[in-house]
């Protein structure tokens, strides 16, 4: 046993004298002893004391040791318990070793016998914690190993189902480079220019279901670092910008410029933050209700937390969608979307500690709320 734990014995034993001796001997090896002397009150101390071993006296009043024996083997099967028995008592002392006493001590008690009985109880002791530390070893490599798989399965059924897709966005950008290149030939600046926006547009498209395949591929640590909320914020507003003017959707900032600081990994979270954005932006993209679409953006300051609200008046979704909305591949887009990108926001906001609501009605719009703790959650 080592210095810190397991140093407790219980002895039981109707006879002061016995229990004297015992105590002694126990403590000068340097271990703690508590003492009952009945079955009755040996238990209640058991229960109590949890000691990882038990001397006991197999016949006592108020109880014999082998009806405590069994008491303490179904309380706690991984106790360990010594039987003191008398010459006479060797049935008893066998029948103890069936209901898995540890080993059995005649009287008059011999020292010497006592602590081999007490160094088998460490062994087994010791050889227990091995073979737990083992098992959870053993079962943590096989949860290793199966999230891998399930990771590597998941990953090819993503390159498989984005294949077409793919295909279909280097056939646009084909398209985009060909206007351009007639566009030059035939000195037509109009046909030129619609080239490029249609090749900017596609090469953009490309650019972002690549990060979402390398986000997804490979969750590394976070790189934290102190950010000013509000510039972090405002730097995502001027991203998002030019996407809303070319839909001509109205983006509404309400930023607490009086925020602090967080400390987070400022890539992964404008990745997330923006997959968001952009979830809002074809949300209004597809509303043919209104001529003038809008997106409030706000973040605000709360404590401990950056809350960061994406609010549309788009076309809201139903309680299925909001249901499955970040679950892998899950996509309202067609063969516009990958399925990936809020399910990677909501792994990147998770690993910062953090949350996302969402509230939602079909024609109501949808409102994601993002609470980001401002500093890591080990940090006191």
């Amino acid at each position: 046993m080592d210095e810190t734990d397991g140093k407790t014995i219980l002895i039981v034993d109707d006879e002061p004298d016995i229990r004297e001796v015992l105590a002694i001997s126990l403590q000068d090896m340097g271990y703690r002893t508590v003492e009952a002397e009945n079955a009755r009150q040996a238990f209640e101390l058991f229960v109590s004391e949890s000691p990882p071993v038990v001397v006991t006296d197999i016949k006592m009043p108020e109880g014999d040791g082998i009806g405590l024996l069994r008491k303490i083997k179904h309380e706690n099967p991984d106790t360990e318990v010594i039987m003191i028995t008398g010459h006479g008592d060797m049935d008893l002392a066998i029948r103890s070793l069936k209901y898995e006493a540890t080993d059995f001590i005649t009287k008059p008690i011999n020292v010497d016998a006592l602590e081999i009985a007490l160094r088998r109880a460490r062994e087994k002791i010791a050889m227990r914690r091995q073979l737990q530390d083992y098992t959870r070893s053993l079962e943590q490599l096989v949860r290793e190993k199966t999230e891998l798989q399930n990771h590597l399965a998941s990953l090819g059924l993503m390159i498989g189902s984005i294949s077409h897709g793919m295909k279909g966005l280097l056939t646009s950008l084909d398209g985009g480079l060909y206007l351009v290149s007639s566009g030059l030939n035939k000195k037509d600046l109009n046909r030129v220019e619609e080239g490029c926006a249609a090749a900017k547009e596609t090469a953009a498209r490309i650019r972002k279901m690549v990060l979402d395949i390398l986000y997804y591929a490979k969750e590394r640590e976070l790189q934290r670092a102190p950010v000013k909320a509000p510039a972090f914020v405002e730097g995502l507003a001027r991203v998002i910008q030019p996407m809303l003017d070319g839909f001509g959707i109205r983006l509404a900032c309400h930023f607490d410029r009086s925020a602090g600081r967080m400390h987070v990994d400022a890539d992964y979270l404008h990745a997330a933050l923006v997959n968001i954005l952009e979830n809002a932006v074809d949300a209004c993209t597809k509303d043919h209700r209104t001529p003038t679409n809008q997106i409030d953006f706000s973040m605000a300051d709360q404590g401990d937390e950056i809350i960061i609200t994406i609010a549309d008046n788009g076309i809201g979704m139903d309680s299925d969608t909001r249901s499955q909305i970040f679950d892998l591949f899950y996509s309202t887009k067609g063969k516009k979307g990958t399925g990936l990108g809020l399910f990677i926001a909501n792994r990147i906001i998770g690993q910062h500690g953090g949350t996302i609501t969402v509230a939602s009605n079909p024609g109501d719009g949808t409102v994601f709320r993002v609470k980001i703790p401002k500093k890591p959650p080990t940090d006191s």
